[in-house]
């Protein structure tokens, strides 16, 4: 049994042991409530497989959700009137593929529901891939691009909720402004002239639900003004990706290498716009160093149009700030950010600054999108800028974010030693690589999956073909369970890639041949 499975059921017998005690007791049916499970449906010489199987069909369809609690093994064999031995070994082998675990004294738990059949999840084109692994329950989840959840500032958030709430008047309770409220514009002119190193006036601001829908508004205004390619980074983010082809613009690959978006590459597209994330690449972490700056540069003056994502510029550990885009050429730049990795995705605050020729267009398409975000939020945030409360928070958090990408270092040097790592100096994720591998890393993703550990695989957010990484987050989770995530994907990658009951969404499997590490010695890329 694996460690994290240690000791979730004590005393448990053999399984020929269970099995010959299935035909003791009482010949006739016996049922219970939990589930209402009726012994009659078993097969005889099988009721073990039966209870396990009806049981793992539980938690697969959200019957028995992730933190639900089973029977005491001692309760469940006095309702179904047989053998203690018969339950405890069913509820051993769904603690030997890890869908449950003992907890002492509060029971053996739900940890982990199996993922569903490729089947029966939702297409790429109705919420994507990541929507589609974010649905699916785990133990461990290293998705990227999730903050520190719990350092959520809720005592300041409520403070600064109560002293806007003090203020409003009624009429402040009507339409706002679809370009946001003044104070939260205004809050964010001083954000950006602290953080990111450039002035902008509040009347350039848009305040939006986020990156996602800055590029939502982005490719309705460009489409009206005749751009329908959008240049993009290769390998990058696949959700900002298919945020541009949903808003009907072709997207074109260009290539990303140590130096970041290859300019001549760009130029060679054809595409008069670019979205990339120069301060800090998704995924790789490389900076776009000074020689590409100025191509970039050059290039937009030209009559491109830039839209720089700066989606987590603020977290920072090994390396000084790096400018933004935006304060060298604002009438080329659109220049978007967000809270989500700062607070909470959840919140839906962002805000974009685009050319003074695209701003009326933008505002019209955002109060024709919903009229503006809710502004009670606006407030409360504006506050919380105005005050220093958000700088203290980011002090704080990128403390705690840098101590547990300091636990993924060590635990990828110990459990994935042919791993390249990548982008080690900033951000809330690191990407990692295993170079002339030969396996997908789709594959690795979904045997980690069977064990209960979310992680994204490199080629999601690829359009060429490159070697086979994953792309691992560290903010959300505790020191423990990074290093037993990463311990976890050790051993998906040891055993082979191969069994389990499902995949990643959409994707192929295919088992890696030899059953060895990939060959190459542990290297970490601090971009």
């Amino acid at each position: 049994m694996s460690r994290s499975n240690e000791g979730v059921i004590q005393g448990s017998k053999t399984r020929s042991t269970t099995e010959s005690s299935e035909t003791d007791g009482s010949a006739s049916p016996s049922g219970s409530d939990f589930l209402q499970l009726d012994l009659g449906q078993a097969p005889p010489g099988g009721r073990t497989d039966w209870l396990a199987g009806r049981l793992r069909a539980a938690i697969a369809d959200g019957t028995l959700p992730v933190g639900s609690r089973l029977p005491a093994s001692r309760v469940l064999a006095a309702e179904l009137r047989v053998s203690r031995g018969l339950v405890t070994e069913a509820y051993q082998r769904l603690a030997e593929t890890g869908q449950v675990r003992g907890r002492g004294r509060g029971g053996t738990v739900v940890v982990a529901a199996p993922p569903p059949a490729a089947g029966a999840t939702p297409a790429p084109d109705r919420g994507g891939l990541v929507d589609a692994l974010r649905a699916v329950p785990c133990r461990i989840d290293l998705s990227p691009g999730v903050p520190d959840l719990t350092a959520f500032p809720r005592t300041a958030w409520l403070q600064a909720e109560r002293r806007v709430l003090a203020g409003l008047t009624p009429a402040d309770f009507g339409y706002g402004n679809p370009q946001g409220a003044p104070a939260l514009r205004a809050a964010v002119a001083g954000w950006l002239a602290r953080n990111r190193g450039f002035r902008a006036d509040p009347d350039e601001v848009v305040i939006v639900a986020g990156v996602a829908q800055a590029l939502a508004l982005l490719a309705q205004v460009l489409r009206e003004e005749g751009v329908h390619r959008v240049a993009v980074e290769d390998p990058g983010s696949l959700g900002a990706r298919q945020q541009l082809e949903y808003g009907r613009l072709e997207t074109v690959p260009v290539r990303v290498d140590e130096a970041g978006l290859d300019v001549a590459g760009l130029r060679a597209s054809g595409a008069r716009a670019v979205l990339l994330t120069p301060a800090h690449q998704f995924p790789t972490g490389v900076v776009l160093d000074g020689g590409r700056r100025g191509d970039l540069l050059g290039w937009a003056a030209a009559g491109g149009l830039v839209i720089e994502d700066d989606y987590d510029a603020e977290h920072r550990y090994d390396r000084a700030p790096v400018p933004a885009l935006r304060a060298l050429l604002p009438e080329a730049v659109c220049y978007a950010g967000s809270v989500s990795k700062l607070l909470a995705p959840a919140l839906r605050l962002g805000w974009l600054l685009v050319p003074p020729r695209l701003r009326d267009a933008v505002t019209a398409a955002k109060r024709y999108a919903d009229l503006g975000n809710p502004v009670l939020a606006q407030l409360v945030l504006a506050r919380l800028m105005d005050s220093g409360e958000l700088e203290r928070h980011l002090r704080h958090v990128r403390r705690r974010h840098r101590r547990r990408r300091d636990v993924m270092l060590r635990a990828l040097a110990e459990h994935l030693p042919g791993a390249r790592v990548h982008g080690a100096a900033a951000g809330l994720h690191l990407m990692v690589t295993f170079d002339g591998a030969g396996f997908e890393d789709t594959a690795l993703a979904s045997a980690a999956l069977t064990l209960g550990v979310k992680a994204h695989p490199l080629s999601w957010h690829r359009v060429r073909p490159g070697p086979p990484g994953l792309i691992l987050g560290y903010a959300a989770g505790s020191a423990g369970e990074i290093e037993e995530g990463v311990a976890t994907l050790g051993a998906a990658l040891r055993g082979g890639l191969g069994g389990g009951p499902g995949a990643l969404p959409e994707t192929g499997r295919k088992v890696f041949p030899d059953r060895r590490q990939p060959p190459g010695g542990s290297r970490v890329v601090r971009g």
